[in-house]
């Protein structure tokens, strides 16, 4: 019906026009007669809806119109003009002049291009003004509700009191389509007010009646004043340092702060959004990483691969990259039957069959029970995620730290010789560099076993790949701030000044398996984090993008360092003492391994003190057989002459422990 009402409006239009020129102003003495007049309105009609069909010029919405949609239908009429002209020309009938054809179709096409695009402004500032439409809006909707085969959507009450003053930082391309797309509808819930741009040339000029601001004009009072509720971010090529200047500056302005994922929106309240706040992700403010995957895929594709800890998260990020690649087999090896149930329904729900997918529930320090799972399947790839890795728990019980992050991996690593296993890849962390706690010292001792064992002359390529904090992992701060945001609050830090590396799972995860597949025999990968974070910050932007104001609605107190706990996280890149790789990302450390005597040595002195079921022995034996454990006072004491807390304070810190 819509379509059918456009039609006929364009109809009564050309006959309007049709009669004007031809039989009001004829352009000789004798009028044309009645019945040719007749004959060529038909034919103009024809010429004209047909190539206006074939233009699909009716199944364009008119409200949205755009340049293109104009362009298709003054071609469409330039068409209808050489068919009307040919078919005067040949048929046996009274001829009107070139003149005549040329002004029927001009006028035409002239009056129709002006009553849509009269229709498409009107409507657009009837929606950008609700309550100023009245009965120019009342009268407007009934006459274009013909033209344009569409109705205008009518706003409640209701839509009215509750759409949210906006300001757009961008008036850009991508900024202009999400402002054009709130206008254009008056149930989406937001009122676009201001733009905000760093160009000069578009500063105090207006784009559809909006108008742009500068960053400097945009204070706060200014946004006030405006009274933006607001600022949505439409930047979707901006560096990540802009970025960072841009939220630094606006979050102090009290209002929400969102980014617009183009091309698509919808209305707040209903569906999947695009008009979003902040992820968490995008508080890391650097390029997220790019991956080649052939190298990598290739590798995995048609082998048999075990992960460890595959339950985890990490672990099962790193099962959801290996199914991708297509395997062999994946076997999914945890000891805790929630996580491996999880991902194992996970996968089997996007694969199906066509992933070969089995999970096995044992213990890495189970020796028995690991030779089983090696027997029945035969692994070529082993990616080693299994460990405890909770420092404050690892701390209070060390006796099991060293049995499962250290004999665990002791008895994956013997097995995977005895079975004659391609590769070997161990998952560490940046906490085994120079190690405060117990956590990080195991999986220093993990590190030396490892590659201690590339040195055996067994056919088993070995390697480790460490990094930092993964964001959203179990354990980790984020999670924890999230339940204290949703309880109300407090967020609780242990120390205002402590900073960390971070880096999402699946940019690790995909590290990980990429060095593996690079590594030759007995490297220790090191991942490039980026900048130190300051989680002081990150609890500060969280709270704001949770629509709080940190301090006034939600506080955030003080707990103290935690036994083994550092301020900083060492800097991983050290280009002295790093060797580069064709991958930016990943560099490998210039780390003297041991020989294997030297290793069961060590190993020797853990067992003793393992049999003594007592912590603090073991925490003893740790600093004997890992030379770089130190407490964590003799690091904190001297955080503030670190390059890390010097880059995350910008060089002015006091650290005093």
């Amino acid at each position: 019906m819509r379509r059918l009402s456009l039609v006929v409006y364009d109809l009564i239009l050309l006959l309007i026009v049709d009669i004007l020129i031809l039989g009001v102003y004829p352009s000789r003495e004798v009028g044309i007669p009645f019945a040719d007049m007749v004959i060529h309105c038909l034919i103009s009609v024809f010429c004209i809806f047909v190539s206006r069909c074939v233009a699909r010029v009716y199944n364009q919405v008119w409200r949205y119109g755009d340049t293109a949609a104009y362009i298709r239908l003054l071609i469409a009429d330039t068409v209808a003009f050489v068919g009307f002209f040919l078919l005067n020309t040949v048929l046996p009938m009274e001829k009107i002049e070139f003149i005549r054809i040329f002004s029927i179709v001009a006028f035409n096409l002239l009056l129709t291009l002006t009553i849509r695009l009269l229709y498409h402004y009107l409507y657009e500032y009837i929606n950008m003004h609700p309550d100023s439409a009245g009965v120019v809006g009342k009268l407007f909707s009934l006459v274009a509700r013909v033209p344009v085969g569409e109705s205008v959507p009518k706003a409640s009450e209701s839509d009215k009191n509750r759409r949210i003053r906006i300001a757009v930082v961008g008036a850009g391309s991508v900024g202009v389509m999400l402002v054009r797309e709130m206008m254009m509808n008056p149930r989406f819930a937001y009122i676009p007010c201001c733009f905000i741009d760093i160009d000069r040339a578009k500063v105090g000029r207006q784009i559809a009646g909006i108008p742009i601001l500068s960053s400097e004009e945009a204070t706060v009072e200014k946004l006030a004043s405006l009274s933006i509720q607001e600022i949505v971010f439409a930047l979707p090529k901006s560096t990540p340092e802009l970025k960072k200047a841009l939220y630094d500056h606006y979050k102090q302005t009290g209002c929400k702060l969102k980014v617009y994922d183009f091309p698509t929106m919808q209305t707040a309240g209903g569906g999947k959004r695009h008009l979003r706040e902040f992820d968490i992700e995008e508080l890391l403010f650097r390029e997220p990483v790019a991956f080649e995957r052939g190298m990598t895929d290739a590798y995995y594709k048609d082998k048999v691969v075990l992960i460890t800890g595959g339950g985890g998260s990490i672990g099962s990020e790193l099962c959801r990259q290996i199914a991708k690649m297509q395997p062999k087999r994946l076997i999914i090896l945890d000891i805790c039957e929630n996580g491996a149930y999880d991902i194992q329904q996970e996968l089997r729900i996007a694969y199906g069959g066509a992933l070969d997918l089995q999970v096995e529930i044992v213990s890495i320090c189970d020796r028995e029970g690991m030779e089983q799972v090696f027997l029945r399947h035969r692994p070529d790839i082993i990616v080693h995620a299994a460990a405890h890795k909770h420092v404050p728990l690892m701390e209070h019980n060390c006796v099991e730290a060293v049995k499962n992050n250290v004999f665990g991996t002791l008895n994956v690593v013997n097995l995977c010789e005895k079975f004659n296993v391609s590769r070997f890849m161990m998952v560490s962390t940046d906490k085994a560099v120079n190690p405060t706690n117990v956590m990080g010292a195991t999986k220093r001792m993990c590190e030396m076993i490892v590659l201690a064992h590339s040195r055996s002359g067994s056919s088993v390529v070995y390697s480790a790949t460490r990094f930092g904090n993964v964001l959203g992992s179990a354990g980790s701060v984020i999670p924890l701030f999230k339940r204290q945001i949703m309880n109300g609050g407090p967020i609780t830090l242990t120390d205002k000044r402590i900073i960390r590396y971070f880096m999402t799972i699946p940019e690790a995860s995909q590290l990980v398996l990429k060095s593996g597949a690079m590594a030759k025999n007995g490297e220790l990968f090191v991942l490039d984090m980026g900048k130190p974070v300051r989680i002081l910050e990150l609890a500060e932007n969280m709270i704001r993008l949770s629509g709080y104001e940190p301090y006034e609605d939600i506080g955030i107190i003080e707990t103290g360092l935690r036994p083994g706990e550092k301020l900083y996280e060492e800097l991983l890149i050290r280009t002295e003492e790093l060797r580069k790789t064709d991958d930016s990302m990943i560099f490998i450390e210039k780390d003297a391994p041991l020989t294997p005597a030297q290793i069961e040595e060590k190993m020797t002195i853990l067992r003793e003190a393992v049999a003594t079921n007592d912590d603090n022995a073991v925490r003893d034996a740790l600093k004997r057989t890992v030379p770089t454990y130190f407490s964590p006072e003799e690091v904190n004491r001297t955080a503030a002459d670190t390059e890390e807390m010097k880059e995350a304070f910008g060089g002015k810190v006091q650290v005093g422990v």
